[in-house]
């Protein structure tokens, strides 16, 4: 079947972002995938990630305004992230039982609320981590349901794509929102310089909270389902996804590097001592780079096998932890190597990971399946923050890149060695069919 085209193949935005040249002819599921509701729900994402990044990228040296070292960082984050790992088991339930968008929708608002009650804060009292827990519900409330929703849009054989294609959404917001965030934010980084990155972060989230009003619900949206701790873990244990949860554990470690500690590091060493914003070059190259592999690849894995693009993903992202040794105040300009590798990493290790998650749950729990995949990134994050962020503050930032790159090459290795028996019997079964 041919689809009508128009630039060049790509007849929605969608396609835009992923098309290549060459693909005129459209499959019958790319219609049902790249339709007007999935666009809507990707512009959306754009938005809320370039916010969402902004606050992630700086927060920290607001955390240092009120009086904060890196284990102070680490410490707020890593604790304030338990609010969102407790709350995730109803996030799905909620999304299954009263629809993604609802949930969405209820999910901007809390971040909002979280983002101006840091207007409130005079110190590091317990109140910042409430502000901090606030954004963190917010956020986890919007990346599951979203998330939830195009996995409903998606056919099942291109769930990987439709989570990718996402992520490219969010990486398009990555790319920008620790820019936007420098460009309120002076080297003397003033309370007002704060207040207004916590007030004009708010106010940019009209844009994809209207185009999330326009969402039409999805039609295999279950809208019914229990809110009940123990049938999520009933839930959980009858579709558990097996070895796939340790890597997606490794994952949320990983990404507490660039999102955590990534602006006192490069505030630390005085990467920034010649004028160049070194993060908002890293965050450029991670993101910008993380979003060409994605449009690149993105059907790889459903073709040539997603755990093998999980793996190579978690090895790329260990060398990205590695390289960040080289990085110095004599070499800032290094830290475009740790920011390829790392978005490399992050390109390929976290849809293959997600949708891994996904297959052992059916549409009527998805929601469900989803917030146990994001229960899985949140453990390795809260502990990840906390520990990583005493280490780096009593034996310094190497100590902390060398323990993350190690961990996730030790995980990648288990996960590998579980998934021997699985690629022997699919082996086993390609050969009987061409026999």
């Amino acid at each position: 079947m041919h689809s009508r085209t128009t630039w060049g193949g790509c007849n929605n935005l969608g396609h835009l972002l992923i098309c290549r040249s060459h693909d005129l002819e459209t499959p019958v599921s790319s219609a049902r995938l790249y339709d007007r509701n999935y666009n809507y729900a990707l512009l959306s994402q754009v938005g809320f990630a370039m916010v969402n990044t902004a606050m992630l990228a700086h927060y920290p040296r607001w955390i240092a305004h009120l009086g904060g070292e890196v284990n102070a960082t680490g410490w707020i984050t890593g604790t304030a992230s338990i609010a969102g790992l407790v709350l995730r088991p109803w996030i799905g339930q909620w999304i299954d039982r009263f629809g993604a968008k609802t949930i969405w929708l209820s999910g901007y608002a809390i971040f909002s609320v979280g983002s101006l009650s840091n207007l409130c804060l005079l110190g590091l009292g317990p109140e910042i981590y409430a502000c901090r827990a606030l954004l963190v519900i917010g956020g986890a409330i919007i990346f599951s349901s979203a998330l939830t929703y195009v996995t409903h849009l998606a056919p099942n054989d291109r769930r990987a794509e439709a989570i990718g294609t996402l992520g490219a959404a969010a990486f398009l917001g990555i790319v920008f929102g620790p820019f936007l965030g420098e460009l309120v934010l002076s080297a003397e980084r003033t309370r007002e310089e704060f207040e207004t990155l916590f007030v004009g972060g708010v106010l940019l989230l009209l844009l994809p909270v209207s185009l999330l009003m326009l969402l039409q619900p999805a039609a295999s949206e279950p809208g019914r389902g229990s809110v009940r701790f123990a049938e999520f873990v009933r839930t959980s244990r009858r579709h558990w996804p097996g070895m796939i949860v340790v890597l997606q554990v490794t994952f949320g470690l990983c990404v507490t590097v660039p999102f955590v500690f990534l602006t006192k590091f490069v505030d630390d060493t005085g990467l920034a001592s010649d004028g160049v914003s070194r993060v908002s070059q890293f965050f450029m190259c991670y993101a910008g780079w993380g979003l060409t592999l994605r449009i690149l690849l993105r059907r790889t894995p459903d073709r040539f096998g997603r755990r093998k693009m999980a793996l190579v993903g978690a090895v790329v992202m260990a060398l990205g932890m590695f390289s960040f040794l080289l990085v110095d105040s004599s070499h800032p300009n290094r830290i475009v190597i740790p920011a390829l590798l790392c978005g490399t990493g992050h390109s390929l290790m976290y849809h293959t990971c997600t949708s891994l998650f996904l297959d052992s749950f059916p549409p009527d729990v998805r929601g469900a399946g989803s917030g146990l995949s994001m229960v899985a990134l949140d453990i390795g994050s809260v502990g990840g923050a906390q520990l990583l962020g005493e280490v780096a503050f009593r034996f310094g930032y190497d100590r902390l890149f060398v323990i993350v790159a190690l961990v996730t090459l030790a995980m990648a290795t288990i996960f590998a060695i579980s998934s021997i028996p699985l690629w022997r019997e699919r082996q086993r079964k390609a050969s009987l069919l061409d026999s």
